[in-house]
């Protein structure tokens, strides 16, 4: 779950890191309220979900507040990747001497949490990591012990930070790995850190990720989720337990178990088309949970057929066939249906299927090359 940057600021503020205060605002007004309260230039910030909102305008400086009303009123309503602004963030503006990044990521592949920094901060970070590589820190922190001194000592040196900078900078690091940490997140980055002329850092902007699966140990960041920026599928598939993620494609892949469903996607991918969604329907698959998961799917316009791939184990292949049989009744919108069932009674399932009219495949190579040629033949019907 993403936070928006003034979420992820009161997170980091309660954990000790220095930042500017900001007041949000929905309305031009309200910016123009919020920079007379702020008393100084400011800067008007839209808050989505989505990067590159300065270079798309949505960030802009307001030097009084009649201006700060005047640039709110340019970027509320504003589109950014297809995501309507509709929150603003204004904050004093602030003179920038050096920009930095700093992060911290669980790195599945380091298996630790690990340290993200370079002196090479700001929107262009991600240009640095393809281009130079050698000017980021990747530091990876020991399971167990988690950050120390050292490794504060290690990051500011890496950042080139003066020795007045360097003991400002220890609680930033503290601060933000202890937000990191207490929040259960993926990500937590402070992107820029500057330091102002006259040498002091701040935390200009802030971004948090949290895992979805440690949300119910905290019922106070599930409730800064923001719905407004969620896709309405995948709200829809979090309230009905149902493991969902939308994607670009045209083919439609409901499948029980994550690593069944990877595979899915890449044998739809081999075959030369492109899945639109992740789908793990779980252990279950009665007819009202099918349902559901197909009238999820088919939310998405450009989907144009559904691969249907479920493993019986405990599960019976014949009670599922049942369920994805009843379930295309009560559809509004119907397309081709694939459906491979193996396990716990698949001859039965296949009966059923058969006569339902279902297109059924024997392999998981066959049932993706039959969807493929099923979402082409819909394309062109359509």
């Amino acid at each position: 779950m993403k936070l928006q940057e003034y979420r992820s600021k009161e997170i980091l503020a309660r954990h000790g890191v220095a930042l500017l205060d900001g007041i949000v605002a929905s309305t031009p007004a309200e910016a123009r309220a919020a920079a007379e309260r702020i008393g100084s230039p400011v800067v008007v910030k839209a808050q989505v979900l989505v990067g590159g909102r300065g270079k798309a305008g949505g960030v802009k400086l307001a030097a009084t507040p009649a201006e700060a009303e005047a640039r709110a009123a340019e970027i509320i309503g504003l589109v950014i990747k297809g995501v309507t602004v509709r929150t603003l963030l204004v904050v004093p503006a602030a003179e920038i001497a050096k920009e930095y990044y700093l992060g911290l990521i669980l790195d599945r592949a380091a298996k630790a949490v690990t340290v993200i920094a370079s002196a090479d901060g700001g929107v262009e970070i991600e240009e640095t990591a393809k281009t130079n590589p050698g000017a980021i820190l990747r530091l990876p922190l020991h399971p167990l012990i988690g950050l120390r001194e050292h490794n504060v000592r290690r990051v500011a040196f890496f950042l080139g930070l003066d020795p007045e900078q360097r003991r400002a900078f220890g609680p930033i690091m503290r601060g933000l790995y202890a937000a990191f940490m207490a929040s259960d997140a993926d990500l937590a980055e402070i992107n820029p850190l500057v330091t102002t002329p006259g040498g002091e850092l701040l935390a200009l902007d802030a971004k948090i990720v949290l895992d979805d699966s440690a949300l119910p140990r905290h019922p106070e960041l599930e409730a800064m989720r923001d719905l407004a920026e969620e896709e309405p599928s995948e709200i829809a598939a979090r309230e009905a337990g149902i493991n969902f993620i939308k994607l670009d494609g045209n083919i439609g892949c409901m499948v029980n178990g994550a690593g069944l469903a990877m595979t899915t996607m890449d044998l739809v991918k081999l075959a030369g088309g492109e899945p639109a969604n992740f789908l793990d329907i779980g252990g279950g698959a009665k007819a009202d949970r099918v349902s559901t998961a197909f009238a999820i799917i088919l939310d998405d316009p450009r989907v144009q057929a559904i691969l249907v791939n479920i493993f019986g184990g405990i599960t019976r292949g014949d009670e599922v066939a049942r369920g994805i049989v009843e379930a295309r009744a009560s559809l509004q919108r119907t397309v081709p249906m694939v459906v491979r069932i193996v396990g716990t009674n698949s001859v039965e399932a296949a009966d059923i299927l058969r006569q339902a009219n279902l297109i059924t495949a024997d392999s998981l190579d066959d049932a993706a090359a039959k969807a493929v040629a099923a979402a082409l033949a819909e394309g062109g019907a359509a």
